[in-house]
């Protein structure tokens, strides 16, 4: 870790708006997974943001943005962000995500090969959807004219851009991670 967490006696006056904010929305959506250390100071992604809470407070009102604002089914979601971060190699948000798809009940094989970065036999068609589209998009390049159809097909032109968003934004999330090497808690 390349950046000490911050308790919260800690935190500066333009980092404790950031943090209180922060901590009520990981409280009300980010619950399946161990966010903050025995003294309230965040871990994740969390800890890099207070340490640049004006980047930070950007970059979580946008994470804010697209939790109120999804229309995606959540299992999709969820195929969304694991295969970022899978791509990434980014060992804290592959933590934080599956605990979240196995507190809503995705299968364990689904699970082993999405953090292997392989795409499960078992997928919906709209999961596949989601799959391709994450999968090639992270990847770079101008996405497929096909596979951008789908999504619209799919998922409608508000779903399409949140997919587009949702792989834009946890390449960020992932990028943070790797790039302050955040670690992985214990599961317990």
């Amino acid at each position: 870790m390349r950046l000490p967490l911050i308790a919260p006696a800690e935190l500066s006056a333009e980092q404790k708006p950031l943090y209180d904010d922060m901590r009520k929305g990981i409280a009300s959506n980010f619950n399946a997974f161990k966010s903050e250390r025995e003294d309230g100071a965040l871990m994740g992604p969390w800890n890099p943001w207070l340490h640049q809470p004006a980047i930070g407070k950007a970059i979580w009102d946008l994470t804010l943005a697209m939790t109120a604002g999804a229309v995606l089914p959540d299992n999709v979601r969820q195929i969304v962000i694991l295969v970022v971060g899978a791509r990434y190699g980014a060992a804290y948000e592959l933590y934080a995500h599956v605990a979240v798809a196995e507190h809503e009940g995705m299968a364990p094989a689904r699970l082993g090969a999405l953090v292997a970065g392989l795409k499960p036999t078992d997928l919906s068609t709209n999961e596949n959807i989601g799959f391709d589209f994450s999968y090639a998009l992270s990847r770079g390049g101008v996405l497929p004219e096909p596979l951008y159809r789908q999504a619209v097909e799919a998922f409608g032109q508000t779903g399409t851009n949140e997919l587009i968003y949702l792989v834009g934004l946890y390449a960020l999330v992932s990028t943070t991670l790797n790039g302050f090497n955040v670690p992985v808690p214990e599961r317990e």
